[in-house]
């Protein structure tokens, strides 16, 4: 394996993804590469006006067999809402606009179904090569991978573990500029509880002082030449037992490691409770936010109005608009959730609209969309009194619609990995009871959302 300076690339035209103002909060993931990377926005070092003028690549080892998860699948293959955790993960470094290349290093029974991955979920910067029988030797067999092909060899490489899939931009930035100064660099936590040393007999030897030690996390990254030169000269015993590559820079290269405090949201996918835990952090992300269409009808404005304050008591933001075209049709390419609300006759064709403009975007390949039917008309008799108005029977163009038109118009959806639930209101002309119907209004709405269950695909559910 050798090793050459790689010349610098120009930073393509940034496409990060655009925050939402609570995303701040360290203790949860900004976006755990979940937004496309034409939903355009400014991550912070960027608007300081800094940028990556040099080409950087990832290497992801994944040829774990997950046997601390219990589970016969490797954890990395394990999926939830319709997903592997590694295509997540993947993601989060696709979305970069800096990353020229992604490496995924698998075991190589599972090249196979590695290809299948990136071809089902559309990954565009990734191949699959076979790791080694350790963890180094993988890692050394991805970045070989990267001096072997027909693209420029990186300046940087980024090491990352394919089970973390909650890594951001900011932190993969300040990796890469160190790495790039430095030749290593390196994420850090503290240490949340004491070690200690034991005896051969099972005693307490002595404990370490915590506030002098840190917790070695990923993503690590390294100039090419310093990782390669690494690889090159470390000893078959770092190959079988080692696992900390800034050690192996530090020891074979000589170089010192910039370490960086990373957030709460590098933890790993372990034991089989992380899996539920990184699906609930993924629907929690997708379900800050949705999008009312009304049609342009006064009483569905009136009726969405009311569900977007009383959804904004359940810590939701929803956007009203009449419909998905000119301006809103930006809509498609940024919002998860879709709410239809329809009061006339023709209800179904407005989904039906909805869900074949979310076909045409092709943005559920990577997360299932919500559409949610709510159907029901508010008129104002006075000023004291409001109800819905319409007959118990949900009809289209005339006729009653039966629920198995609903659920195979559901069917048809959910092959597309976009799940339709639908909502109506009782009617009512007693304004308590308006005002009841609109809170679990908002109840529902909320939960399916949050949800995301297959199984409730196509129900007609009452407020």
């Amino acid at each position: 394996m050798t090793c050459r300076d790689p010349s610098p690339t120009q930073l393509m035209e940034d496409n990060h993804i655009n925050m939402q103002s609570h995303s701040c909060d360290p203790d949860r993931p900004a976006h755990p590469g979940i937004f496309p990377t034409r939903e355009a926005g400014k991550s912070n070092h960027q608007l300081a006006g800094s940028s990556v003028d040099f080409l950087v690549s990832v290497v992801l080892p994944a040829g774990g067999t997950g046997e601390r998860t219990g589970l016969q699948t490797p954890k990395q293959f394990c999926s939830f809402l319709g997903r592997p955790l590694i295509s997540y993960t993947i993601q989060a470094f696709e979305r970069v606009s800096w990353i020229q290349s992604i490496v995924v290093v698998v075991a190589k029974e599972n090249m196979d179904l590695m290809t299948d991955i990136v071809q089902r979920f559309q990954h565009k910067k990734v191949r699959a090569v076979p790791g080694g029988s350790t963890r180094h030797r993988s890692i050394c067999n991805g970045v070989r991978a990267l001096g072997d092909g027909e693209e420029e060899r990186p300046k940087v490489v980024i090491i990352h573990d394919a089970v973390r899939p909650f890594v951001d931009e900011d932190l993969l930035y300040k990796i890469a500029m160190a790495a790039e100064e430095q030749g290593a660099a390196g994420a850090i936590r503290p240490l949340v509880s004491t070690v200690i040393a034991t005896t051969s007999e099972g005693y307490l030897d002595h404990s370490l002082e915590r506030a002098k030690y840190r917790a070695s996390e990923m993503p690590q990254g390294f100039t090419y030449d310093v990782i390669c030169q690494a690889y090159q000269k470390c000893s078959e015993s770092d190959f079988e037992f080692g696992t900390e590559c800034l050690h192996l820079a530090l020891q074979y290269c000589g170089t010192n490691a910039k370490l960086i405090q990373g957030p709460p949201t590098l933890w790993k996918v372990t034991y089989k409770r992380d899996l539920a835990a990184a699906e609930s952090i993924i629907k929690e992300t997708l379900s800050r936010s949705a999008c009312v269409i009304t049609g342009g009808s006064e009483q569905a404005v009136t009726l969405a109005d009311a569900l977007q304050k009383a959804v904004g008591a359940l810590d939701m933001k929803l956007d009203v608009i009449p419909d998905l075209m000119g301006e809103n049709a930006g809509y498609l390419l940024k919002e998860w959730n879709f709410i239809q609300v329809s009061v006339n006759r023709s209800c179904l064709s407005e989904v039906e609209a909805v869900l074949t403009d979310l076909q045409a975007a092709n943005r559920a390949v990577l997360h299932p969309l919500v559409v949610i039917w709510t159907s029901g008309r508010r008129t104002d008799s006075d000023s004291s009194k409001v109800h819905l108005s319409g007959s118990d029977e949900l009809s289209v163009s005339g006729r009653g619609v039966e629920p198995a038109t609903i659920m195979d118009l559901a069917s048809a959806a959910k092959f597309r990995n976009i799940l339709l639930y639908g909502i109506q209101l009782r009617q009512t002309k007693d304004a308590e009871r308006w005002e009841r119907s609109v809170l679990r209004l908002a109840e529902i709405t909320s939960a399916l959302i949050r949800e995301r269950s297959p199984a409730l695909v196509g129900q007609l559910l009452q407020a």
